[in-house]
């Protein structure tokens, strides 16, 4: 993982009122096959709108345009962002939360497990490649973060996160559920939670990325 600050004297209007917000990186280069720039959403980490700065976090996998741009990011460059052009703003007053996603998904968990009220349970299931993969999540009374591990095998995301989710404990009262990942496990992590007894409504389920696309 990669933490860049980018700074603007034009972010004295920035606001991120949801810890999934997504802005618009438009990534320098030649642009896709249509002539338009290539463009990659990332959730804003922190900022500061006096100081005119604000933080992305980019997880460094082995191939794809922003991880590129961010391995040789450096002081000074230059670089356009849009947005967030909304905020869903999640109540604060759940009896718990479950935030579940892989590598895409940590700085918005991260951000939104900072963001809770104090001592409000927590459940964190979050799918990396391997151990060294994980890293430092914000501490906080209340919360659990269960890691697990993709080890090599390519495509079963849906089935990894789906299996944690299936065999986690859902609590009494009234919580909500963040999951961020691809598509297809995302989708497959809603249907299981509902099976559960989770109202739909308070499930957020996001696909982050998608094995299909090209």
């Amino acid at each position: 993982m990669r933490r860049i600050v980018f700074r603007s004297d034009d972010l004295h209007d920035f606001e991120s009122l949801g810890p999934d917000d997504h802005i618009k990186l438009f990534l320098p280069g030649e642009g896709s096959a249509d002539g338009k720039p290539l463009m990659r959403d990332f959730t804003p980490r922190r900022f500061d709108t006096a100081a005119g700065v604000f933080e992305l976090e980019f997880f460094l996998h082995d191939a794809g345009p922003a991880t590129e741009w961010a391995r040789q990011a450096g002081v000074g460059d230059r670089i356009s962002i849009g947005g967030p052009r909304g905020s869903m703003v999640v109540a604060d007053d759940f009896d718990w939360y479950l935030l579940a996603g892989d590598e895409t998904a940590l700085p918005a968990i991260a951000r939104r497990m900072e963001e809770l009220r104090d001592r409000v349970p927590v459940h964190c299931i979050l799918l990396v490649e391997a151990p060294e993969d994980s890293f430092d999540m914000p501490q906080r009374d209340g919360a659990h973060v269960q890691w697990i591990y993709r080890a090599g095998r390519v495509g079963e995301d849906a089935d990894l996160i789906g299996t944690a989710i299936s065999t986690w404990e859902l609590p009494e009262g009234d919580g909500f559920a963040f999951v961020a990942a691809e598509a297809r496990a995302s989708q497959g992590a809603r249907e299981i939670l509902a099976a559960k007894g989770q109202k739909e409504q308070w499930i957020k389920a996001a696909g982050y990325w998608s094995a299909l696309a090209t």
